[in-house]
């Protein structure tokens, strides 16, 4: 493909540094790291010690994590701008 000025597989290498720019993003973004509470943040129950160990850094217990993961997220709406019809209007 050609690049302009650019030396043949440049563009190919910046797409594969994208990607592996953003698989760490996302990597970094696992989860919690640190260590962990005993009792959960929201209720004060016990966290159970292999919930602890399995994911450190943990601050909620079971229950109150799938409540917030539950919990509605109001999103934006629809991403529009690369359809036809938005660029008709």
């Amino acid at each position: 493909m050609a690049g302009g000025w650019a030396r043949d597989g440049a563009v190919s290498e910046q797409i594969e540094a994208s990607i592996n720019d953003e698989l760490a993003r996302l990597k970094a973004r696992r989860g919690p790291t640190g260590e962990s509470l005993t009792h959960c943040a929201e209720c004060e129950e016990e966290i159970p010690e292999a919930r602890r160990i399995a994911l450190p850094g943990v601050k909620l217990c079971i229950d109150c994590q799938q409540e917030r993961d539950g919990a509605f997220k109001a999103r934006g709406g629809m991403n529009r701008r690369g359809s036809k019809d938005s660029q008709l209007k």
